[in-house]
């Protein structure tokens, strides 16, 4: 017993204390968002942020006058989208580097890795001529393909590390019973390589719902995503905390939920591109 209790104490003041201490520097700020959201305008800047009295009227104001719901669906559009393109485009390339050998390979390779070492500030002037002289500026297609270029480099380099992890026996012997390369792609490696997907699809549908330079500067008034809509809540002599704060909660749901349900499958998929095959 006596060396039990230094050990209880010790593990308390060594590792419960700290994590709870990060724990609450981690969740304090959104649940001081979700007080705020709930709280009464007109008590909000008196008493400030609180349980009583809690009301719904921000939540309610956001939907009917703002027209969030236009909102949520143009980011649902557009990073729903993106995943089909980024998936569609990535997965193909992947399987062609993980499988064939050809020029240039390595080269494209870490061509893909720098895409990403370049700020987007440099891709927006060039994507926005391109999306004017096409007659594409405010619509979905221009938030798509520009949060495309993106997502993909990186989801290549995520989905080659799984698909390597599946032995080239597997395609091989279904090519020898029949299948056609696309076949074995299909039937073989596709449902082998499913968590690494879903991990690659879910990094996919994050950045392009948090993403606000492309959308600020591609969008407008037809195509108006959250990340944009809750910006223009924020007037030049005043702010409503009220509705500012409810449009982050709101804004950043669904991308918890999504995470929340498909976490375990998300986990696996992250663990299972660590290991090269």
């Amino acid at each position: 017993m006596a060396l039990h209790r230094p050990s209880t104490m010790r593990r308390i003041l060594t590792v419960d204390l700290p994590m709870l201490a990060i724990l609450a520097f981690t969740l304090g700020p959104y649940l001081w968002m979700f007080l705020t959201s709930i709280s009464d305008q007109s008590t909000l800047f008196t008493e400030g942020p609180s349980l009583l009295n809690a009301t719904l009227e921000n939540y309610t104001r956001l939907f009917r006058t703002v027209g969030f719901a236009d909102n949520l669906l143009d980011s649902f559009i557009v990073a729903g989208g993106t995943v089909i393109v980024g998936l569609s485009l990535s997965v193909t390339a992947a399987y062609s580097f993980s499988r064939f050998e050809f020029r240039a390979k390595r080269i494209l390779m870490l061509q893909f890795l720098l895409i990403n070492m370049f700020p987007l500030v440099l891709l927006i002037l060039p994507l926005f001529v391109l999306m004017r002289v096409l007659g594409l500026l405010d619509t979905h297609i221009a938030l798509i393909v520009a949060n495309s270029t993106i997502a993909i480099p990186f989801s290549i380099w995520m989905m080659v590390s799984y698909i390597n992890g599946i032995p080239r026996s597997l395609d091989e012997a279904a090519m020898t019973d029949g299948c056609t390369r696309l076949q074995a792609l299909r039937r073989v490696v596709l449902p082998l390589c499913l968590p690494g997907i879903i991990a690659t699809g879910i990094y996919i549908f994050i950045t392009s719902w948090n993403e606000y330079l492309y959308a600020l500067t591609l969008g407008g008034r037809e195509v108006r995503p959250i990340t944009v809509a809750v910006q223009t809540l924020i007037g030049e002599y005043e702010v409503q905390w009220g509705l500012l704060t409810a449009g982050g909660i709101v804004g950043a749901l669904p991308a918890t939920v999504l995470f929340l349900l498909v976490q375990k499958r998300l986990i696996s998929g992250l663990t299972q591109g660590a290991v090269k095959g």
